[in-house]
């Protein structure tokens, strides 16, 4: 398996790191675990590798996982162009510290500034 189920069925998983998706173009960076950020990061590469892309077929994927209009729109808007030279590597992932409760360990997903 190349990333895990994090103890949720497939329709919350996807519900979850939908979620996340739409916080992170909103806000440019979540604090999550480690797991969950693992999870997001292929997700956020390949939905601004389809928005980059632009074609009809891909713009309705995209919209599939950005549920958000407004998160699509900053996506079109303001983090396509940006990214547009890039060849890949749109985020990265900083290891940040321990959770108070249950110890799980937390990082910090954001957006590449170039």
């Amino acid at each position: 398996m190349k990333r895990g189920k994090l103890g949720r069925t497939t329709s919350h998983k996807e519900a979850m790191l939908s979620n996340l998706l739409v916080s992170l173009i909103k806000s440019g960076a979540v604090e999550t675990t480690e797991c969950k950020a693992k999870n997001l990061k292929p997700l956020f590469e390949r939905i601004i590798s389809q928005a980059i892309e632009g074609t009809n077929a891909t713009t309705i994927q995209v919209m599939r996982w950005v549920d958000d209009k407004e998160a699509f729109k900053t996506l079109q808007r303001s983090l396509v162009p940006r990214l547009k030279e890039r060849k890949g590597g749109y985020c990265r992932i900083y290891k940040t510290r321990f959770r108070q409760g249950d110890g799980a360990p937390m990082a910090r997903v954001e957006i590449l500034s170039e």
